[in-house]
């Protein structure tokens, strides 16, 4: 489908949200011009505003046949994206694969409260491991479960959660980036997982611009 695509990011050090859709589109080989506004400055807020409803971001702006509309949150612009892309198979072929794919993208996207607030996303730092309470320690356990279980199931059909890469290996992106940065221990196949995401060279691509933003500055 012949588009031009603007994905509108925040900082690629912090911004989870972003990524997801970012690394869509780059393993998918999807062409996008992309705009980044870095959050945690005076004018963050306001350069938002125009742009997206809930005055989040990412935004992906669509412009074909002379008009432009937006898609906004990452998991509205991956399914915007699977839509429009079918050959790109963004999601596994098989219905009930594809059914629990949705469903994992579903719970990171609404779940896993204490690890992002106990391990938030930071890229450019290495830290040291937080104390991490019960509940964090559960939600790493099922995280972990998650992975291994799916691995196990169908890894062996490329090396990803739903053997070929999808929007799900998208939506736990992240998570591998906050276990590497406060060095979370991971039974082993889900850190060879992990070690294949960060491999992969869209993931090495984001990670060096996100090392030479400015830190914010508390």
């Amino acid at each position: 489908m012949s588009a031009n695509y603007t994905l509108i990011l925040a900082s690629k050090n912090y911004s989870s949200w972003s990524l997801r859709p970012w690394l869509a589109m780059k393993m998918a080989d999807i062409p996008f011009t992309e705009e980044i506004i870095p959050l945690y400055t005076p004018q963050t807020k306001e350069r938002i505003a125009p742009l997206s409803p809930s005055g989040k971001l990412p935004v992906l702006k669509i412009e074909e046949k002379g008009k432009t509309h937006s898609v906004w949150d990452s998991l509205a612009i991956c399914e915007t994206l699977a839509e429009r892309h079918p050959e790109k198979a963004f999601w596994p072929r098989h219905s009930a694969q594809r059914a629990e794919a949705r469903s994992i993208c579903a719970e990171m996207h609404s779940g896993f409260p204490d690890v992002r607030k106990t391990l938030p996303m930071d890229l450019a730092t290495a830290q040291a491991t937080p104390e991490l309470d019960e509940n964090v320690q559960v939600q790493i356990a099922r995280i972990a479960a998650m992975w291994t279980s799916l691995l196990e199931r169908f890894g062996d059909g490329g090396g990803f959660l739903f053997g070929g890469f999808s929007i799900a290996d998208c939506f736990y992106a992240p998570v591998v980036t906050r276990f590497d940065t406060y060095a979370i221990e991971l039974p082993p196949l889900a850190r060879a997982y992990a070690q294949r995401i960060r491999a992969l060279p869209p993931m090495q691509e984001w990670t060096e611009a996100a090392r030479k933003e400015p830190k914010r500055q508390d």
